[in-house]
């Protein structure tokens, strides 16, 4: 059974150490930047399109620890051994907007039933927090299907303590033959910077196209 171990960061001999300072303390930082995906394999396979892409975006979370960097609850900075996608579920009838998690799974197929099963148990649940006993080695996901966007920011009042990346998901449209989506990604400059969020997205195209 997996563990979950959070590493706390020895900052006098940490490399980012006078980044996350400058960044954290001194000039607090955060900045998304939005991205065209092309997921025309996901679309052409019939893959179901929301469980994807909460699969290929976890799985490059966990796979560099700039993502994975968090204050714990008792405010302590470290490295969490692995992320849980939190996602959106929306309620037409009340047209408001509920939190699900699913814990992460290596295997496509496996991640994709516990998704489908934490959306018939707990999706019409109504209020932010849907399933219950929501853990702390999470990120937050969103979709926002009925519209494309080019650029995409949230203005957290108290975000510059909050170091997890924050994803947004947009309508999937065509372009030059092939079908796009915008994803945009909001992240903490004191744990992450342009070679980080870059390598990321770049990562995650490769893994979507496989």
């Amino acid at each position: 059974m997996f563990r979950l171990e959070f590493q706390k960061i020895d900052k006098e001999n940490w490399a980012r150490k006078n980044y996350f300072e400058h960044y954290f303390k001194d000039v607090p930082c955060t900045y998304s930047m939005t991205f065209k995906l092309d997921i025309t394999q996901i679309i052409e396979t019939q893959k179901k399109l929301y469980p994807s892409m909460l699969y290929y975006i976890t799985t490059i979370v966990n796979h560099h620890s700039e993502f994975r960097t968090a204050l714990n609850e008792n405010g302590e900075l470290g490295i969490y051994s692995e992320m849980l996608p939190c996602y959106t579920v929306f309620h037409k009838d009340t047209e408001t907007f509920s939190n699900l998690w699913t814990a992460y799974n290596s295997d496509f197929e496996a991640f994709c039933v516990a998704y489908e099963k934490d959306v018939r148990q707990y999706g019409s649940q109504k209020g932010i927090s849907g399933k219950p006993n929501v853990p702390q080695n999470i990120f937050t996901v969103s979709m926002i299907p009925w519209l494309t966007f080019e650029g995409f920011n949230l203005n957290l009042q108290r975000g510059y303590d909050y170091l997890t990346p924050i994803f947004t998901i947009g309508k999937y449209y065509q372009e030059d033959g092939l079908i796009k989506i915008p994803l945009a990604m909001q992240v903490h400059h004191a744990v992450c910077d342009g070679f980080h969020i870059c390598r990321f997205i770049n990562e995650l195209q490769e893994l979507i196209n496989k």
